[in-house]
């Protein structure tokens, strides 16, 4: 039997001050983890100097050389030597300067860290009279000489790490750092479409983003098809929150930039960009809310692809928490987690069908779609009585549509496709009022011409699971069943979102062993709590009762309901719980009253199926996240058959 090593206390050694080399050294080991990270502060302030053209230079990965080169406004002569310095800075200059940072860089650590482990060099020239010329500063030795220099500044970092060889032997492959190095600036460009960026390895362009002139979305969505791809924006579609800004020059919370639609979706979230006033960064809270917003339309484990830009008063987010500033903290957490959340769900709403027919084989976004508006949550339905009162069935569905009197089999005395679920299946978690209603006996939009239907003319039924219908496009394919849930679903949620959160007691409190932190929350969040419908008071210290929960999950386990609530409450201050558990329990409910497969179809009830999907929000995908309709044009086609070769 192997015996465990033993510790030993080291010996007591006396508390002196540390050599300023070793404090610069220790510095660097926060700030500086790779090359990518000296790439990221010096193109932070590259940005900072209003450059608007930033070359890059690699050596090795960027272990041998690194040299930005920008078009800013430069360093003064006298400020050189100060450039280098620990804690020096031109970004603040006092505590209400750090409080609210509305620059890129700001701790003044970065460069003189840099500089205790590589050779720093600092090549620039201010355009004014007094600068006729440029300054070349070397940080090791402090020596200064004029050198000729157009308008800007070059930071040269060589043989980084080499006062730290430890470090060094951490780094990866030369290639493995380059791609570290590119993906730094391509953050950067993600942000910045009125500047360009160049980047060059041992010599070689390897990749390039010119700048793009104007401004807004046309610049944005230009940018980001030249950094992502064009995929990207024809798989995306534009987020804006608020809809209608107010114009009165306060800082106010805004959210805008693409969400991919759920077919992009990918395996990995590495296309996941998010920035706080122009700065990337890696949130929980935004993270959270965005995914939020995706989890009714995307399937499985599948990671949602998004460019969000989050802009608020920067006295109200504290970007001083990380030293290599990819965290912040926000003052009100709740706030920017319901406007992110509300934004990307609202922009996903917007049904694909209906906006423009698609021009692909897969439903894009329309190109002709608002920018910067996405409609409000619409509401195509009014919800009548049942079917014995208003006296329609789906088979007279062809009147309601406009379609004439020849397609529709009036006499049929077929069971309605589209009625509701039973009854015993959800009155014990629904309140009466929340049920699926037959769509014949809804008050339906007005259609559109005929030529304008978007998802075109039904023509066919495929072994009654898919129905075949014709648009100026070309074939679409709807799976029935998958479209009439959400149908279904999202009538239902709407229905239910009329009301508000009833909230049932419980005859006997729930109660259960709780953490501090969860007794913690459940005080601070108890106004939070009344709006989901949760009452959770404080029975002891590490005691806490449920009292009252959401009527629509009376059913349920009070206590795992509250331990989840408390959970998200206390990492987002927002929670999503009781919606999901809400929705799960309605999608089930919706599940039950679409048309199965198998069910044959008259045209006109394929039609107006068709109808309802173009006005109806998140239609494109299930209620499990699966695509609903595909589009097949007749380039695809007709390569199925060799047509034009």
């Amino acid at each position: 039997m192997t015996s465990l090593p033993t510790l030993s206390t080291p010996p007591r050694r006396p508390i002196r001050e540390l050599p300023d080399e070793l404090i610069s050294q220790i510095a660097a080991g926060e700030v500086v983890e790779r090359p990518a990270s000296v790439v990221r502060e010096l193109v932070d302030n590259a940005l900072d100097a209003g450059a608007t053209q930033i070359t890059l230079r690699l050596q090795a990965g960027g272990v041998r050389l690194i040299s930005v080169e920008d078009n800013g406004c430069g360093i003064l002569r006298s400020e050189l030597p100060n450039a280098l310095k620990r804690h020096a800075t031109s970004k603040i200059a006092s505590l209400s300067d750090l409080e609210s940072v509305g620059t890129m860089g700001f701790r003044g650590e970065a460069l003189a860290a840099i500089c205790s482990i590589a050779e720093v060099s600092v090549l620039t020239r201010v355009d004014t009279p007094d600068e006729p010329h440029g300054w070349l500063f070397d940080g090791r030795t402090g020596e200064l000489q004029p050198t000729a220099r157009a308008t800007g500044t070059t930071v040269e970092v060589r043989e980084l790490f080499y006062a730290t060889p430890a470090r060094r032997k951490f780094l990866k492959t030369d290639a493995t750092e380059l791609g570290h190095c590119i993906e730094a600036v391509r953050r950067h460009a993600l942000a910045r479409p009125d500047v360009g960026f160049a980047i060059w390895h041992e010599g070689k362009l390897v990749a390039q983003w010119r700048a793009v002139a104007g401004g807004g979305m046309d610049a944005l969505r230009q940018r980001l098809a030249d950094v992502l791809g064009e995929d990207f924006i024809e798989q995306a579609v534009a987020v804006s929150w608020p809809v209608d800004p107010p114009d009165d020059g306060l800082e106010r919370l805004r959210v805008w930039g693409f969400a991919g639609v759920p077919d992009a979706a990918r395996s990995r979230a590495d296309w996941q960009f998010a920035y706080v006033n122009g700065r990337y960064v890696r949130d929980k809270v935004i993270t959270h809310a965005a995914r939020s917003a995706y989890e009714d339309v995307l399937h499985g484990h599948r990671q949602p692809v998004y460019a969000l830009f989050v802009s608020l008063d920067p006295a109200r987010v504290d970007v001083n928490v990380h030293p290599t500033k990819i965290e912040v903290r926000f003052r009100n957490s709740r706030e920017v987690h319901q406007g992110v959340h509300h934004a990307v769900e609202g922009a996903l709403a917007v049904p694909r069908s209906g906006s423009n027919a698609a021009e692909a084989t897969t439903p894009v976004a329309s190109p002709a779609a608002p920018a910067w508006t996405p409609p409000a949550r619409q509401a195509p339905f009014s919800f009548a009585p049942r079917e014995a009162e208003v006296g329609h069935r789906v088979s007279d569905v062809g009147a309601l549509w406009g379609f004439g009197s020849g397609g529709a089999s009036t006499g049929s005395a077929r069971t309605d496709v589209f009625a509701s679920p039973p009854v015993s299946a959800s009155a014990a978690y629904a309140p009466d009022t929340v049920r699926a209603e037959p769509v014949a006996a809804l008050a339906a939009p007005q259609p559109l011409p005929e030529g304008d239907w978007p998802l075109g003319r039904a023509i066919a039924q495929l072994q009654g699971v898919y129905i075949l219908a014709e648009n100026a496009h070309g074939l679409v394919v709807v799976d029935m069943h998958a479209a009439h849930e959400r149908i279904v679903y999202e009538r239902l949620k709407q229905q239910l979102d009329d009301q508000q959160v009833a909230s049932q007691p419980l005859l006997i409190p729930a109660t259960f062993s709780a953490t501090p932190d969860e007794v913690a929350t459940a005080e601070d969040c108890a106004g939070v709590l009344a709006e989901l419908g949760l009452e959770v008071s404080m029975l002891s210290p590490k005691t806490l009762a449920v009292r009252a929960v959401p009527t629509t999950l009376a059913q349920g386990d009070p206590v795992e309901l509250a331990r989840s609530v408390l959970a998200e409450l206390g990492q987002h201050e927002a929670s999503t719980v009781v919606q999901r558990a809400r929705n799960e329990l309605l999608a089930t409910m919706a599940c039950h009253g679409a048309v199965r497969a198998n069910r044959r179809l008259t045209l006109d009830e394929m039609n107006a199926l068709l109808r309802q999907m173009e006005v109806t929000e998140r239609s494109d995908q299930c209620n499990h996240g699966r695509p609903t309709w595909r589009q097949m044009g007749m380039k695809e086609l007709d390569a199925l058959f060799l047509r034009g070769r």
